[in-house]
């Protein structure tokens, strides 16, 4: 980053509800201490005004348009580096599920004969349409990981996003495992990075954070839906529930679906 001056920073959202930014928002003073490093020239949810010139671009929300298209291309050009905030603008998140539809019949489902979005498109998140710097994760995102990467971001130096799972979290942390309660969880197969967060109050991870790298996604499947007498609590969390694997597949499908989850034997996921 420059030294003479502040580089500027921009925040920017796509089809998302904006919870990352207010999320950012509930930093308060850590937030006034960060933002004396740089010059925040575009930010809706704080400011009136905008500008076209800016060294840093956070962006939030999923790419579900082809104005979006251009946009965030544009975006992408003129920002040194782009941050995506939360999982919609990285990994799909909840965008991405109605890919199911073909975009007409979705249309039709949402606005019936109004013709209110002509240029609508399949979702999909930033990282699959322009190349990004910095990700952080969560929905919405975890603080003190935007802390992390905000200064990572103003000293130059490269973030990589935990790949440990959840239950890593839990152990140090000294959590009980809710498998323990009887429910399913996703952290053994979900990045951790929000200090277990969910568990920590008693609930499950629904994976919000995205699969680790080579999630083994199959043998999680098995456990519920094949393999039996492998551990006492694995097998009574499974007699309990009994999902099938269309069910096991929506669980995953919430937070990652993009690229199309697939949960066939031999296959981990991507497309």
């Amino acid at each position: 980053m420059p030294s003479s001056s502040k580089p500027k920073a921009a925040f920017f959202d796509f089809a998302c509800c904006e919870g990352c930014q207010l999320t950012v928002l509930q930093l308060e003073e850590t937030l006034l201490d960060l933002l004396e490093h740089v010059d925040i020239v575009t930010w809706r949810e704080v400011m009136t005004g905008e500008s076209e010139s800016y060294d840093v671009a956070f962006c939030e929300g999923s790419i579900t348009r082809e104005r979006d298209v251009e946009r965030i291309k544009k975006i992408r050009e003129t920002a040194g580096i782009l941050v995506t905030l939360g999982s919609c603008a990285g990994i799909g998140c909840h965008n991405a599920v109605r890919n199911k539809w073909p975009v007409e019949e979705l249309l039709q489902k949402v606005y019936g004969t109004e013709e209110v979005v002509s240029d609508a498109i399949p979702a999909r998140p930033i990282t699959a349409v322009v190349p990004v710097d910095y990700q952080v994760l969560g929905c919405p995102i975890s603080l003190p990981e935007f802390v992390s990467v905000f200064k990572h971001v103003l000293t130059g130096r490269k973030y990589y996003p935990p790949n440990q799972p959840v239950c890593v979290e839990c152990k140090l942390n000294d959590y009980l495992c809710v498998y323990e309660k009887g429910m399913i969880c996703l952290g053994p197969v979900t990045r951790c990075g929000c200090n277990a967060i969910c568990t920590s109050r008693g609930d499950a991870c629904h994976g919000c954070r995205g699969l680790i790298e080579n999630a083994n996604l199959n043998a999680m499947v098995k456990v519920f839906t094949e393999m039996r007498k492998l551990h006492p609590i694995m097998d009574a969390v499974a007699d309990r529930h009994r999902p099938t694997l269309e069910q096991i597949r929506r669980r995953f499908a919430v937070y990652n679906n993009w690229p199309e989850l697939k949960l066939e034997r031999g296959t981990t996921h991507g497309a």
